[in-house]
């Protein structure tokens, strides 16, 4: 499953706010029990198929279902730990030889752990669990949920990690695979789907039964579950060398993207046949649909039945690269995971991040051979370099994590795995070579068909493979342990000596630690790698030119040069390769973060690193300056110097590409060029304040909004709505705001609810959250606004006071995964004062419960730029002002 993508406007940042009810009734009661099994359940049962047949009818309020589940029983029992959260069972009983033997239900805590207790013994063996029971429907991205788009209601499932549960009663571990047997019962006329192929279809009852072959063995969180009056696309995978019939396709949306489904279509084929070629394996299942929601937050990997956000699958060619670079990403790593995750499932939470982490190096690597053009690969290094502003933390967890309770399972859905993680396996594989690595993956593939994997049977794939025996505790002491290293150098002229420590920001004191980093190093033509495993290490790099310590930007490691050798790397930035020069702007921003570099420094490489060509590595270059504008480290008297500044920097390059808000005005330009003029319009609209950019993103928004549909291109949505609302204040926003909630296209939707909550004016931010009532309002769009007033500068104090006010509502409207995730919004102050009020705010309310690490880590982010910033405001304002 994809991480919470974007800004808080997709659907998994759903919360209930005030203003918004939640269409649940209560829970069922939850019962007590001394000896409750809050992590994996006790042994004594195993389930060997489901039978699963659920009644859904989108426009009601709950669902019922009736479960079958054969199990064999290790020894007698009177009573049997299972899973059900918030399910009211009307029935349940066991059936043994013919026997039906009647059983209590009882949940017994929060996360649903539910006990089984039996009106006599049952013996040891084959049994038939059988339950009759009905839920609510979720309105946040969990269990079984609806939308209403249109005039019509959908139903979705959104079952990983532990809401399987929350559906019908289960064994809902990943350990547990077994074949899965669904029936879905619909209203007439509405269409359905779930994971394997519909093998018939007749009424009963007035309703459609829809009936489902048997899965293949899967995990309870892998099953799927989708009704509605969908659009579909139908299509083929054809023929692979892999596979020698063709792959059922179908793109199923609800009907405001029906006009989106070809460029989804054909993406999916070319990135099924690349996934099919590097497994070495035909698609596993027998066929697959690609499902749109328009309130899920990423994308999740049900085998054959993968579900997206819209903006995520749903374009045309004519959408923004950036979308165009997320579908590439997303799709090959969903599509990654029908094997790596749904054909062999780890054993237990603790080893996710192999499939998270794997996934995603996959789904940049795919998404880039899928479109070269589109530059997807240098993203992989973007969310690498940015995962280590967390690992950086010393409140964290190394990559994998031992996990003995269902709370803890969530917090492993982060950029801890996925970026660093990430990057650690596309730092392994660089090293390695690609052959190597891609054999060890085929290697484990095949020994775990259908089963379940450990870490270790991974690591033992590997092995064999690896040519080299210290690469693999190399591997394992990055994942095994926290923080990310710092590779200090010392010399001249090629010969060096290299230190490395644990990085650490300024003020704070990481302990200490020791990797098996493989380092490759670059001097002109000439490249050499060495693993570097002691305390220190001596080097010598042949070549001529400047020293780039991360040739290629692969390397997850953080570095420090002499003064020498940094001013002579930085003239050379334009001209770098983009993942060394985006490694070049990680390790010296960092250096600056830690008390080292200082803004001369940070300006000569913003000058230089404006003009590369790569997109990513551009938009690197001055990211630094506005982060210190940003968090009050910049003098008001300074700041028309550092606009100034910004402006001379990003002007040229502005007028060299050409900027027409018009839709479609650049369509003939290469990805690329696109997106470097999409970076450089945000800095001259933001950073810059240019007035002459802003009033013409202004003007064209009046027009759109007027009704000229050619005069907004998508991608200045955000933009150009943010300079409407504040030019307008609080009656355009209130207007934004009631035309976004009766939209259905949700890139404009996303965008103009975004700019009305990043007004940063408070009185639409008090609106916002204490006034704005409109049943159209969906909840996950209510907590964006909550985190959109908390992002800005102008309205987070306001927030803040809000949220520590409603905490409570706030917190009783969320999930276990969205409770982890709360703290995040925070992260936006920079004071030591306002990290001592998080501390005693929120850790009364947060305990050790979900979002507790998340806390931790926000109130040390927030301590840390306030340290920094006491230490050296008045240096950075001095710099500032001398800037030419």
């Amino acid at each position: 499953m994809r991480r919470l993508t974007f800004a808080c406007f997709a659907a998994a940042c759903a919360l209930a706010l005030p203003g918004m009810a939640l269409a649940q009734s209560a829970p069922p009661p939850v019962a007590a029990a001394a000896d409750v099994p809050l992590g994996r359940l006790p042994d004594a049962a195993a389930p060997k198929a489901y039978r699963i047949d659920l009644t859904i009818d989108p426009s009601q309020e709950r669902f019922s279902g009736r479960t079958e589940i054969d199990a064999v029983l290790k020894t007698p029992a009177s009573r049997l730990w299972i899973h059900g959260r918030d399910l009211a069972v009307s029935r349940a009983e066991a059936v043994v030889g013919g026997r039906r033997i009647p059983a209590t239900y009882a949940q017994v805590e929060e996360t649903g752990v539910a006990l089984l207790t039996f009106a006599e013994s049952l013996p040891a063996g084959q049994v038939t669990l059988s339950f009759a029971h009905d839920a609510a429907f979720g309105s946040n991205t969990s269990g079984l949920y609806r939308v209403k788009v249109g005039d019509a209601w959908h139903v979705w499932s959104q079952l990983q990690s532990i809401d399987a549960r929350a559906v019908f009663p289960s064994f809902d571990e990943p350990g547990f695979k077994t074949p899965i047997t669904v029936t879905l019962r619909t209203p007439p006329g509405l269409f359905a789907l779930s994971n394997a192929p519909q093998v018939g279809k007749d009424s009963e009852g007035g309703l459609d039964v829809h009936r489902f072959a048997p899965t293949l063995p899967l995990p309870t969180y892998l099953a799927a579950f989708v009704v509605g009056p969908f659009e579909r696309l139908e299509g083929a995978v054809p023929p692979t060398p892999q596979r020698t019939e063709p792959l059922p396709l179908r793109i199923v949306t609800t009907r405001n993207n029906a006009g989106k489904m070809a460029f989804p279509l054909k993406g999916s084929q070319e990135i099924v046949a690349l996934l099919e070629s590097y497994f070495g394996d035909a698609f596993p299942y027998p066929k697959l649909d690609q499902i749109s929601s328009p309130i899920m937050p990423g994308a999740m990997e049900n085998a054959g039945a993968d579900i997206y956000g819209d903006t995520i699958l749903m374009m045309d060619e004519t959408a923004p690269v950036a979308q165009k670079r997320v579908f590439g990403m997303v799709v090959a790593h969903e599509l990654a995971h029908q094997w790596f995750g749904d054909l062999v499932t780890p054993a237990w939470w603790d080893d996710i991040w192999l499939n998270e982490s794997f996934a995603n190096w996959m789904g940049y690597r795919i998404g880039h051979e899928w479109r070269p053009d589109l530059n997807i690969g240098a993203g992989a290094l973007a969310e690498g370099f940015a995962a280590m502003n967390t690992d950086a933390l010393l409140a964290g967890r190394p990559i994998r994590q031992p996990i003995t309770t269902n709370a803890q399972i969530d917090a492993s859905f982060d950029s801890i795995t996925y970026g660093k993680g990430g990057h650690v396996v596309a730092m392994i594989a660089a090293f390695m070579g690609d052959e190597r690595f891609r054999n060890g993956v085929r290697r484990y593939m095949a020994a775990h068909r259908n089963g379940n994997a450990t870490s270790d049977d991974f690591f033992a794939a590997m092995a064999a493979e690896a040519g080299n025996p210290g690469i693999l505790p190399a591997m394992r002491s990055f994942i095994d342990q926290q923080g990310v290293p710092l590779l200090t150098f010392t010399g001249a002229k090629g010969r060096y000596t290299v230190r490395q420590d644990r990085f650490a920001l300024y003020g704070g004191q990481a302990p200490a630690a020791r990797w098996g980093v493989p380092l490759c190093l670059r001097r002109g033509e000439t490249r050499t790698c060495q693993l570097i495993e002691g305390e220190t290490a001596a080097i010598d790099v042949p070549g001529k030119g400047p020293l780039v310590p991360n040739a290629g930007g692969t390397g997850y490691f953080r570095f420090e040069l002499p003064a020498r050798e940094w001013d002579g790397l930085i003239a050379t930035a334009d001209r770098l390769p983009g993942g060394e020069a985006q490694a070049v702007a990680d390790s010296l921003f960092a250096s600056f973060r830690a008390g080292r570099a200082n803004v001369g420094r940070l300006a000569r490489l913003a000058r230089k690193l404006v003009r590369n060509p790569d997109s990513y590595a551009s938009g690197a270059a001055l990211r630094p300056m506005g982060w210190l504008a940003e968090n009050g480290f910049v003098a008001e008297s300074a700041r028309p110097t550092l606009r100034r500044f910004a402006a001379r920097l990003v002007a040229p390059k502005l007028a060299e590409l050409g900027f027409d808000p018009r839709a479609g005005a650049h369509a003939a330009d290469d990805p690329d060029r696109a997106q470097a003029r999409v970076q450089a319009v945000n800095l001259m609209a933001g950073t810059a304040r240019d007035a002459q950019v802003r009033q013409r993103l202004l003007d064209a928004a009046r027009a759109w909004l007027g009704g000229d549909e050619k005069a907004l291109d998508p991608v200045w949505f955000d933009l150009a709505l943010s300079a409407h609302v504040e030019d307008g204040g609080m009656m355009a926003a209130q207007a934004l705001a009631s035309r976004a909630v009766a939209s259905e296209d949700e890139v404009f939707r996303d965008a103009a609810l975004g700019a009305v909550a990043g007004s940063g004016k408070e009185d639409i931010a008090r609106w916002l959250l204490e006034d704005f009532r409109d049943d159209r309002l969906r909840p996950a769009e209510r907590r964006g606004l909550l985190a959109g007033v908390l992002g800005s500068a102008g309205t987070r104090d306001f927030g803040y006071g809000w949220l520590v006010a409603n905490y409570d509502r706030v917190r009783a409207g969320s999930g276990i995964f969205l409770a982890a995730r709360l703290p995040q919004m925070l992260g936006g102050f920079c004071s030591v004062e306002r990290a001592a009020d998080m501390a005693r705010d929120f850790r009364p309310r947060i305990g050790s419960g979900p979002g507790a690490l998340e806390l931790e880590r926000t109130i040390e982010r927030v301590h840390a730029c306030g340290v920094l910033k006491q230490a050296r405001g008045s240096e950075v304002t001095e710099a500032v002002a001398r800037l030419k």
